[in-house]
C-alpha cells in the first residue's frame, strides 16, 4: 500500500476518535450546539479521508506523484484548522468565524486538487479479477 495511503488512513482514524469523543460529550452533557463540527469531523475527517486513502491504494502510480503528497498536506491542514475552530465558533466565540472561513477555502484547496489528481492523465490500476470458486 503506497505511503500516502496509510497517512490518510492514520489521519482518518484520529479524526474519527475525536469525532466519537465529541459525540459523546454531547450525549453526557445533552448539549447538542456543536453538532456540526461533529459532523464536519466524521464526514470531511473520517469517511472523506478514508476515501481518498482508498483511492491511492487503487492508484498507485498517482499516489506516488508529489501532488498526491501536497494535496495531502493541504486538505489535513484544511480540517485540522476547520475542526477545532467551528467547534468554538458553535460554543459561542464569533470571533473564530474569520478562521472557519479561511479553513473552507484550504479545504477547498485540497479538494480541488483531489479532483485535479483525479481526471490528470496516468495509469489507472484495474482492481484485480475476483478469483474463480469453480
Amino acid at each position: 500500500m503506497p505511503r500516502i495511503s496509510q497517512l490518510y488512513f492514520k489521519t482518518a482514524v484520529i479524526f474519527l476518535i475525536v469525532g466519537v469523543v465529541m459525540g459523546l460529550n454531547m450525549a453526557i452533557s445533552q448539549d447538542h450546539s456543536v453538532i456540526g463540527a461533529h459532523a464536519h469531523c466524521n464526514l470531511l475527517g473520517w469517511v472523506t479521508m478514508a476515501i481518498f486513502g482508498g483511492y491511492h491504494a487503487l492508484n498507485p502510480q498517482k499516489a506516488e506523484k508529489r501532488l498526491a503528497m501536497i494535496q495531502y498536506y493541504v486538505y489535513t491542514a484544511g480540517i485540522a484548522l476547520m475542526v477545532p475552530s467551528l467547534y468554538l465558533m458553535l460554543q459561542g466565540n464569533p470571533a473564530m468565524e474569520p478562521l472557519v472561513a479561511l479553513a473552507s477555502i484550504i479545504t477547498l484547496a485540497g479538494v480541488l486538487l483531489f479532483a485535479f489528481i483525479i481526471f490528470s492523465n496516468g495509469k489507472v490500476v484495474v482492481t484485480p479479477s475476483a478469483p474463480s470458486y469453480r
